[in-house]
């Protein structure tokens, strides 16, 4: 059985020209934390782990836009997440 104290997890949303930050699409803890890991894992969306930030995000309500606080560690990892993809397509 999972501890849903344990597991969190959130997804985020940019759409370049359109969304003027990242914007929080999907969230949740337990047994929905996993369901979203394995929905990105079935897509090959690449996830990263940061604690920190999902704690935040875990608080924020759905559509809302990533608060400027965390725009550089958001950045660092989109960065991350292009360096993953452009790597994968090279293969």
């Amino acid at each position: 059985m999972t501890d849903d104290r344990r597991s969190k997890a959130a997804a985020l949303r940019y759409e370049k020209g359109k969304d003027p930050a990242p914007r929080v699409v999907a969230k949740g803890q337990g047994h929905i934390a996993e369901r979203l890991l394995q929905l990105a894992k079935d897509h090959s969306i690449p996830v990263h782990e940061d604690p920190a930030l999902v704690e935040i995000l875990s608080k924020m309500d759905l559509e809302d836009y990533v608060p400027a606080e965390c725009y550089r560690v958001v950045a660092e990892i989109l960065a991350w997440i292009y360096k993953a993809q452009l790597a994968a397509t090279e293969k």
